[in-house]
C-alpha cells in the first residue's frame, strides 16, 4: 500500500463541492483516543447539530444536519450511543454505471441509517452489503468504533473497497474527493490532500495529533502544497481562494474524539459514551468558527449549535457566515474568489483566525475538564 502521508502533487482542481477528512488512530493521539475528522465543503451553507433520541430497536445519536432538514433525515457526520461514528467525503472517480443524478446523493440517508443501527466498523460493512442496489452513492465513508478500529469505505452504487486504519503505515488515513481505489488521475482534492498530509506530518511523527490540530490548525491553514507556501504569513492581502483546505464553501469542521479503545463493544454503555466521547464542532466557515464540545446526550448539544433560529439556522453558524462575508467582501466580477487575508490574520493578533483560536483554547480546556472530571467531586 502507498504510504499514507506520501501525497500526490497534481494540477489544482475547480470542484464546486468538496471535503477534506482524516481518521487518526489512538496510537498517534496523546490521549490514546481515535479521532474522526471532517472539514465539510458544500453549497448548502447553513448547518446545525441535533440530538436524536432512540426509537424502538434503534440507537440514539448526535449529528450534523443541513439547517433546512426539519425532520433530520440526512446526517452528514455523527456519533451514536454505542460509540460508533461516521462521516463522508464525496468521490468523483469510482462511479461505474449510468445511474441518473436524480437517484444519487443518498450518502446522508446511508449515514443516518448507520447511526441508528451500527455498533462497529464491521456492522457498517454489513450495512453496505445489504443496502438495495443501486445504493445512490459515490463516496468515501469514514468510520470508527469503541474498540479503536477505523476504516474508509470507498463506495459506489454496487460495491466498496475497504481501507482499515490498522493497515495505515503512520496511523493516519486521509481522504478528499477522489478514491484511492478509483480511476487514476480523476476526481478532485489532490492538493488539499497534500496540504493535510504536510500539516499532519510533524504531529504524526511526535504522536501528538489532537482534535485541536485538526479543527484549529488544518481547518484554518492557508498552506498550499503546490506552491510550498503558507499564505497566512506571505504578506499578501488579496489571495485567490484555490486549493486550500478552507474554502468559500466550507461550512463546518468537526473532530469526533472517541474513547480509549475497549476490548469489546459489549462493554460500551450510553453513559460511557456520554462521558468519554466528544464531538468537537465548529459550524460555519471554519477560519471564523468557534469550536464547542458536543456529547451524545439529550442535553449534550450547545444551544448555539442547534437549529434554534428561523429556517433551522444555528446562532454560531450564522455568526461565522457573517464574518465569512467580510473575508470575501468583493461581489462584482470574480471578486468572490478573493480572500481578504487582513481580516483573518493581523500583525497585532486581532484577525478572526487569531482571536478565535485563542477563544477555542479555552473551549477545549473546558470540554476536557468536563470529560476527564466526569463524576468526580
Amino acid at each position: 500500500m502507498t504510504p499514507i502521508l506520501t501525497c500526490m502533487l497534481l494540477l489544482p482542481s475547480m470542484e464546486s463541492g468538496a471535503c477534506t477528512s482524516a481518521i487518526i488512530s489512538a496510537e498517534v493521539n496523546p490521549y490514546g483516543r481515535p479521532i474522526l475528522w471532517k472539514h465539510r465543503d458544500t453549497s448548502t451553507v447553513d448547518n446545525k447539530v441535533e440530538y436524536v433520541a432512540a426509537r424502538p430497536g434503534e440507537l440514539s445519536y448526535v449529528a450534523l444536519f443541513n439547517a433546512g432538514d426539519k425532520y433530520l433525515k440526512e446526517a452528514w457526520m455523527g456519533m451514536n450511543e454505542a460509540g460508533f461514528a461516521v462521516m463522508n467525503t464525496a468521490s468523483y472517480n469510482i462511479k461505474d454505471d449510468k445511474v441518473s443524478a436524480k437517484k444519487m446523493d443518498k450518502e446522508g440517508y446511508v449515514m443516518t441509517k448507520a447511526l441508528k443501527t451500527c455498533r462497529t466498523v464491521d456492522d457498517f460493512a454489513r450495512l453496505l452489503e445489504t443496502l438495495p442496489r443501486p445504493m445512490g452513492v459515490e463516496a468515501n465513508f469514514g468510520v470508527i468504533d469503541a474498540t479503536g478500529n477505523g476504516a474508509y469505505f470507498e463506495t459506489n452504487n454496487h460495491s466498496y473497497r475497504r481501507f482499515d486504519l490498522k493497515d495505515a503505515e503512520n496511523g493516519v488515513l486521509v481522504r478528499t474527493n477522489y478514491s484511492h481505489s478509483g480511476r487514476p488521475d480523476e476526481g478532485f482534492g489532490f492538493v488539499r490532500e497534500a496540504n493535510a498530509c504536510h500539516l499532519l506530518d510533524p504531529y504524526v511523527k511526535t504522536k501528538s495529533v489532537t482534535p485541536e490540530v485538526l479543527t484549529e490548525e488544518l481547518s484554518r491553514s492557508f498552506y498550499h502544497d503546490m506552491n510550498k507556501r503558507d499564505y497566512s504569513s506571505a504578506g499578501e492581502r488579496w489571495v485567490i481562494d484555490q486549493d486550500f483546505i478552507p474554502r468559500y464553501k466550507s461550512t463546518a469542521t468537526i473532530a469526533i474524539e472517541g474513547c480509549r479503545p475497549v476490548s469489546s463493544v459489549s462493554e460500551v454503555t450510553p453513559e460511557m459514551v456520554k462521558r468519554e466521547y466528544v464531538m468537537w464542532t465548529g459550524l460555519g466557515y471554519p477560519p471564523c468558527a468557534e469550536t464547542r464540545a458536543v456529547t451524545c446526550a439529550p442535553d449534550g448539544v450547545d444551544k448555539d449549535l442547534r437549529g434554534s433560529l428561523p429556517n433551522g439556522h444555528s446562532p454560531l453558524a450564522d455568526k461565522a457566515k457573517k464574518m465569512r462575508d467580510e473575508v470575501f467582501p468583493i461581489h462584482k466580477g470574480n471578486g468572490d474568489k478573493y480572500i481578504d487575508m487582513e481580516k483573518l490574520f493581523r500583525e497585532d493578533g486581532t484577525g478572526y483566525v487569531q482571536k478565535l483560536k485563542q477563544l477555542n483554547v479555552e473551549n477545549f480546556k473546558k470540554g476536557r475538564e468536563n470529560r476527564d472530571g466526569y463524576g468526580k467531586n
